[in-house]
């Protein structure tokens, strides 16, 4: 064991890396017990792998793979692709397939049904990995180079720096964690603290963490990735047995203190999740389209805080508003204890669990000079579909008022009219 004082992330990475201590820096080889391809990569993985002649991958029990981006086959030719992949798993003898309709988003089921756990550390291809960062594993996207921990069973890797995030107090009624990570997405990128937070884990700490879900942490783990950073760590949730805590006096490159009562609701303008505003700057701007759920905010809360604001009223004439489970656990949950039904009722149009609209615009488009607000990974153009498209990012309580009003309100206008 380390005598130096070390962060939750040092600590993962050292033990990954099979040393004690491991400084930000410091270039190691870390071994994940976990390895996750979504859908949309896997036939190039393959093809690059193949062409190398790699017949056979590392440790392939540690390889899952998850079909959440193409779930509902639109063409013969998204139909083959899903194919493919299926014989894909069975000639890579994949440990753990999750096909269409068996688990959901791959950023959100496999923390439902526990099998990520507080101190995993594992890598994937998808950048919003950081969601596992809530319950206190760490999880690198590597892009592409998910092929080279496919061949050889890991990847270099450089330690991050770490600035710690403490936050106070409690969220103000109409105010959800999305709200919160969209303020520090537009404060790191406006160099509010001073500091940037390029290839940086930002750590979350502090008595505020009392108050927050998991689903609110997730949705803070996926609010700021967009700005770069390498991942988000929260330490484990409360009553956990495992996972690890990082040491007082460890070192940090900086530390910043956030009041969350004094946060409130906000609206991420297009062209990305740091373009964040006060929700009162844009209030009253028409959308044709609205979305609700994706690895952003597609947990059984979300939508449970979603359906308070929905609940007896409808969804405005010329407005589309959809609703994605993050998991077919979640669906089923919603579908048992009438939440589902508060989203029909409300004229809301049910899809099946995975990105919906997120992943390009596969499912669920914007036209052509179309306004969106939704609970997105991201909004930069095209996102959805057409490039001349407008999309908004909110929180889940907002992007139901705004479905309700026909244009960009808060929740709380939503609850009293």
């Amino acid at each position: 064991m380390s005598a130096k004082p070390q962060t939750l992330t040092q600590k993962l990475l050292a033990r990954a890396s099979g040393r004690d201590y491991v400084a930000p820096g410091d270039v190691i080889h870390p071994v994940p017990e976990l390895v996750i391809i979504h859908d949309g990569y896997v036939e190039t993985a393959y093809r690059e792998l193949t062409k190398l002649g790699f017949r056979r991958i590392a440790s392939p029990e540690k390889v899952v793979f998850v079909t959440d981006h193409e779930v509902v086959y639109g063409s013969p030719a998204a139909a083959a692709r899903g194919a493919r992949i299926r014989e894909i798993a069975r000639c890579w003898r994949i440990g753990r397939f999750y096909d269409v309709g068996q688990g959901g988003h791959g950023h959100l089921f496999p923390l439902e049904q526990g099998w990520i756990k507080p101190g995993m550390f594992l890598f994937a291809y998808d950048m919003h990995c950081t969601n596992f960062g809530a319950i206190g594993a760490a999880a690198y996207g590597v892009g592409p180079e998910i092929t080279s921990v496919l061949a050889t069973g890991t990847l270099w890797t450089q330690v991050p720096d770490t600035i710690c995030v403490r936050l106070h107090g409690k969220l103000a009624p109409g105010v959800h964690a999305r709200d919160v990570g969209f303020v520090l997405a537009h404060g790191f990128s406006s160099d509010r603290w001073g500091v940037s937070a390029d290839y940086r884990v930002v750590e979350f700490a502090g008595p505020g963490l009392a108050g927050l879900s998991i689903a609110d942490r997730v949705a803070l783990c996926n609010s700021i990735t967009e700005i770069g950073v390498a991942n988000v760590a929260f330490p484990p949730p409360a009553g956990s047995k495992e996972g690890v805590h990082s040491d007082p006096g460890a070192d940090y490159l900086h530390v910043i203190d956030l009041d969350l009562s004094e946060i409130t609701a906000q609206v991420a303008l297009p062209g990305g999740p740091d373009r964040a505003a006060p929700l009162e700057s844009v209030a009253g701007q028409r959308i044709d389209h609205a979305f609700l759920g994706s690895c952003g905010s597609g947990m059984y809360e979300d939508f449970a805080a979603a359906a308070t604001v929905l609940k007896g009223r409808r969804v405005a004439a010329g407005v589309r508003l959809f609703v994605v489970p993050g998991s077919t656990a979640t669906a089923m949950r919603m579908a048992q204890d009438g939440l589902q039904q508060v989203f029909l009722d409300a004229g809301a149009i049910l899809l099946p669990p995975g990105c919906g609209p997120c992943a390009g615009g596969a499912m669920a488009p914007l036209g052509p000079g179309e306004v969106s607000i939704s609970t997105a990974a991201t909004n930069h153009s095209g996102r959805f579909g057409p490039s001349d498209g407008l999309a908004y990012l909110a929180s889940p309580l907002t992007v139901a008022a705004s479905a309700i009003e026909g244009a960009i309100a808060p929740a709380v206008q939503a609850v009293k009219a």
